[in-house]
């Protein structure tokens, strides 16, 4: 067993490319397939597809992926456990990110994080809810931050609510109400985010039995403003998202209490290792200050 060869398949799987993996691995494009290779060899199948589009993974590569993963990341936290043992604070954080959190909070919390612990590797992939869950499951991640609740049987740690606001052009009829009714708003046109950045906007809608007119579906935020701000549409977002919007849109209460809760989810808190639990309390000591949110 070579957890050499195991870092250079998951890498290839990872970033979809030989190329790639031996750049960030450090290694040539053929030692990254000779690897490959070796393994296919001792194993007896194939874990590669190979072709003008790329690489996909085979059936029998996917069932092996998830194994190695759980070796590499076993074999991590040993060595951060050892470290630990004798004073030292290395390792790495591999966290799964939305892109609002990305903006808002994860700045601030790295450059300090990093100032503290400087022997301590972050690495970020910024996705949607369900390409996060799904890491979380592959253990492709440590931690995510998601929605809650999650779709998964994960273990999760509510950090914060986040109000759901509707957002509609300043020229629209309804831009100088001090409230916006589910009612007044059924026969909108909605814009909404893409499938997987949804979650927050559907679970509202259907607890007021609303089924919405999708006018578009868009994958930036910032997207959704712009065409709100031109009264293509309306949109529901959540608070952190409408920071500094321009002046052509209005982002107005709606009614009752609608939120969605950000919070952190993992496989296991208990096999976390030393690392990612020093930043989830980090993490967690940040958003508590008292300077923060008010």
């Amino acid at each position: 067993m070579s957890l050499v060869k195991f870092e250079i398949f998951s890498t290839v799987v990872e970033l979809g490319s030989l190329t790639k993996a031996g750049e960030t691995i450090g290694l040539s494009q053929s030692a990254v397939s000779h690897a490959i290779a070796s393994l296919e060899s001792e194993w007896g199948f194939t874990l590669l597809n190979r072709d003008r589009s790329g690489i996909q993974l085979t059936s029998n590569g996917e069932r092996i992926l998830t194994y190695i993963r759980e070796i590499l990341k076993w074999n991590e936290e040993l060595g951060q456990e050892i470290a630990s043992i004798n004073g030292l604070e290395i390792g790495t954080v591999r966290i799964g990110t939305i892109s609002s959190v990305s903006v808002h909070w994860l700045p601030e919390i790295l450059k300090k994080f990093t100032d503290h612990y400087p022997s301590i590797e972050i690495k970020l992939m910024e996705g949607d809810y369900d390409d996060i869950e799904h890491w979380i499951a592959t253990g492709l991640v440590d931690f995510g931050f998601v929605s809650l609740p999650t779709s998964q049987q994960f273990e999760v740690i509510p950090l914060r609510k986040d109000r759901m606001l509707c957002i509609l052009s300043e020229e629209h009829p309804l831009a100088e109400q001090n409230e916006i009714s589910f009612e007044m708003i059924k026969e909108e046109p909605l814009i909404k985010s893409r499938k997987g950045s949804d979650n927050d906007l559907i679970r509202i809608l259907k607890e007021h039995h609303v089924a919405a007119t999708i006018k578009f579906e868009l994958t930036d935020d910032q997207a959704i403003i712009a065409m709100v701000g031109n009264g293509m549409g309306i949109s529901i977002l959540p608070e952190m998202v409408l920071h500094r919007i321009p002046t052509t849109v209005r982002a107005i209460k709606l009614e009752g209490e609608n939120y969605r809760t950000i919070g952190i989810a993992v496989s296991s808190f208990k096999t976390l290792a030393p690392s990612t639990k020093k930043f989830i309390e980090y993490l967690k000591s940040w958003l508590n200050e008292p300077s923060k949110f008010v």
